[in-house]
């Protein structure tokens, strides 16, 4: 797999050797960038004004542009008012996440939507912001925010300054420079390098004159250096999170767009990325237009999506069956989606999900069984990363891996640690059915049993057959540990726009859409089914859900099964 760190340092002792040197660095770091010195090389050479505009394909929302016009800000699910004309830089932000969106100029395109108001009001913000944080501090100019305001801005710059002052555009062109050259400067892991390399070429594209030809000879160098190991040649991203691959697409599109409008030719590997991407979006785009929300990332809306698809030409070719460790099953009304690989390791975990063999149906292009779409930008805990957080099977209310905490979290994020690592899938298909055998390790060491998944999606019935599977891993007697119980769960989330009910037998569960629709059933044979609340993220805001359970008793030297189906509930034809 990508990036996979050397075994060393996934033993614990080796993190928190490895977290002690990051967090030495990022402090030299961090007196380094405050230093004068510093401040002085990236203020040279200075740029000659701003040379182009490229677009972002990222569509706007004029309504949220008309509500910051009137001094609402809104955020990871949380608003600051602050009235029109107000000034949201002096003042606390309400949460960590709407800082980050605050200062990490979200709103440039939003307001952009609304036209020369839109880019007066832009531009009041940009210069309030660098008249506040123009220099150095350790939040606003972190790899995070540095990355998404450098974005906005060198998208935004040509727009804003139309009707500014030749002070005023001079101030902002400096400030693209000194803020792209930062990122460059910035070393911290594989994870982040190509989009940062992206980003700090597409801002010298955006700049005249010398500084911005060094600057985009300078990012375009790291970028060609950095996607080999962030876009495998499979397609996907090395986080294997679908929209970590959607946004690193349409970065790559901005600045393959910039450098049409400059004249200058994409290399050869960047070229190769946008096609390996645009492949495995197209993968991962489900039959609603939107993504799975598996591995760390939201399903974003229908028109976002298109967005990195307008460039496609009309072929509509059929996708493959497995794409970055997922595999789809699609039937005449279902749509299956499942993770069939192990998470991401290193550097690239810290948005992983230890979820193994988790999945996703959609019935008649509607979302019916999902995940919690925890993504980092969503306001909520890091528990949602965790295997109770995804449609799979659960023992004991472990965890089958967990992030970091603490100082180790700190300083090198909060990957994922303790995660299972071998998978196991096999795929048949015929005319009449598409199955899928799947397998993993999570639950050896602390149980000795194997979870085998099998799916199986009857065609011709329009009906998915599962069973969930513990299996001794060693098989043999076991003696007296051998036959104690062990408590095991087989959760389904649903999703929130989907109701779901319990029928009289205590187990069924009838799951519907709205009142014109008939529903489907989920049949079971667990030792019971409850139906308990759930969460649901949203554009980084939390929704209520619901999540079907079924239980289950297995032993240590015999392990247990569960059947279920999911068959629609529409009366039956003629």
């Amino acid at each position: 797999m990508a990036g996979a760190p050397p075994a060393i340092f996934r033993h614990p002792a080796g993190l928190w050797g490895q977290a002690l040197v990051h967090g030495a660095l990022r402090q030299a770091r961090r007196d380094w960038a405050g230093s004068p010195l510093h401040r002085a090389l990236l203020a040279r050479p200075r740029p000659q004004g701003l040379a182009i505009a490229p677009k972002d394909p990222r569509p706007a929302d004029a309504e949220s542009g008309r509500r910051i016009l009137a001094g609402r800000f809104l955020f990871a699910g949380v608003v600051l008012e602050v009235g029109a004309g107000g000034d949201p830089w002096d003042r606390p932000s309400p949460s960590h996440g709407f800082a980050v969106g605050l200062h990490g100029f979200d709103w440039m395109r939003d307001l952009l939507a609304l036209g020369e108001e839109g880019a007066a009001e832009a531009l009041r913000l940009t210069l309030d912001w660098r008249g506040v944080f123009g220099r150095w501090n350790a939040f606003s100019w972190s790899p995070e925010v540095l990355e998404r305001r450098v974005l906005h801005l060198a998208c935004g710059a040509k727009t804003i300054c139309a009707k500014a002052s030749d002070m005023e555009s001079g101030l902002i062109a400096q400030d693209l420079a000194r803020q792209a050259r930062h990122l460059l400067s910035l070393s911290d892991g594989p994870a982040r390098a190509a989009e940062r390399a992206c980003v700090a070429a597409l801002a010298g594209a955006a700049l005249a004159g010398e500084a911005g030809e060094r600057l985009m000879a300078r990012g375009l160098a790291r970028l060609v250096k950095a996607l080999p190991a962030s876009v495998p040649p499979d397609g996907g991203h090395a986080s294997r999170c679908p929209r970590a691959a959607l946004e690193l697409l349409l970065d790559l599109q901005i600045l393959d767009d910039a450098l049409v409008q400059r004249g200058r030719p994409a290399p050869e590997e960047m070229m190769r990325a946008i096609d390996r991407l645009a492949g495995a979006v197209r993968f991962f785009t489900l039959a609603d237009g939107a993504l799975p929300e598996l591995q760390g990332g939201e399903a974003g809306t229908r028109a976002y999506v298109a967005a990195a698809r307008a460039a496609e030409n009309g072929g509509g070719a059929k996708p493959p069956a497995s794409r970055n460790g997922y595999h789809r099953l699609e039937g005449r009304s279902l749509q299956i989606f499942a993770d069939a690989a192990a998470p991401a390791q290193g550097a690239w975990s810290v948005t992983a999900c230890a979820q193994p063999l988790a999945m996703e149906v959609l019935a008649q292009g509607r979302r019916l069984i999902a995940a919690s779409a925890w993504s980092p930008e969503a306001a909520g805990p890091q528990a949602l990363r965790l295997v109770d957080a995804s449609s799979t099977l659960s023992i004991s209310d472990e965890p089958c891996g967990e992030p970091l905490r603490g100082f180790r979290a700190a300083a090198l994020g909060p990957r994922l640690v303790g995660a299972y690592s071998h998978v196991e899938a096999r795929r048949y298909e015929t005319e009449q059915a598409l199955w899928l055998e799947l397998a993993h390790d999570g639950w050896v060491r602390r149980f000795g049993l194997r979870h085998e998944r099998r799916l199986y999606l009857d065609l011709v019935a329009d009906e998915l057959r599962g069973e969930d599977m513990l299996v001794p891993a060693a098989p043999g007697d076991m003696g007296e540990a051998g036959r104690r119980f062990i408590p095991f769960k087989v959760r389904f989330h649903v999703h929130p726009d989907v109701s779901a009910s319990l029928a009289r037998d205590g187990k069924s569960v009838l799951l519907r859409t709205g009142e014109d629709d008939h529903g489907w059933w989920l049949r079971n044979d667990a030792q019971g089914a409850d139906i308990e609340t759930s969460v649901y993220f949203q554009d980084g805001k939390a929704r209520r859900a619901q999540q079907i359970v079924l239980r289950g008793q297995a032993r240590a030297e015999s392990g247990a099964k569960v059947r279920w189906k999911f068959a629609s509930a529409a009366p039956a034809a003629g």
